[in-house]
This record gives C-alpha cells, structure tokens and sequence, in this order.
C-alpha cells in the first residue's frame, strides 16, 4: 500500500437513539468523537416493518377506484 494516502481510520463512538453506545472504527471524525444518529435500524420503519399502510391502500390506481369507481359513465 501507498503511504499517506489512505484515510486517518480510528476508533469512534456511535450513539443510538435510546441512548446506548458503542465503539466502531470509522473514518468519520476524530479519534474519540461520538456520531449521534437521529434514525437507526431499531426504529426506522424500513427495519421494524411499522409502515404497512401503504401496502393496504394499494397505488395509484386503487385510490382513483376509491374515489370515483361509484361514478356511471356508461354508453348510451
């Protein structure tokens, strides 16, 4: 490997949102920093699978079924 030209990789902590830590080695910061997360895997829906409701709704085209599929526009 070249020196001096790989990023400076150090120990960091890493703080989740309910507050529990834990040391990661990183490139981000210096050494000894905290990286506060404002979404983690323990309550993002992505992970938790809290955000079913689009799923029930359906898309596009269930809504405007919704909306105007009791309309008569037959031929006469």
């Amino acid at each position: 490997m070249k020196s001096g030209i790989h990023p400076d990789y150090h120990m960091i902590n890493v703080e989740m949102t309910d507050g529990t830590t834990f040391q990661v080695r990183s490139t981000w910061g210096k050494e000894g920093d905290t990286l506060h997360l404002d979404i983690d895997p323990k309550v993002h829906p992505a992970w938790t699978g809290g955000n079913t409701r689009l799923l029930q709704e359906g898309g596009q085209v269930a809504r405007f079924n919704k909306r105007f599929g009791g309309l008569a526009l037959g031929k006469k």
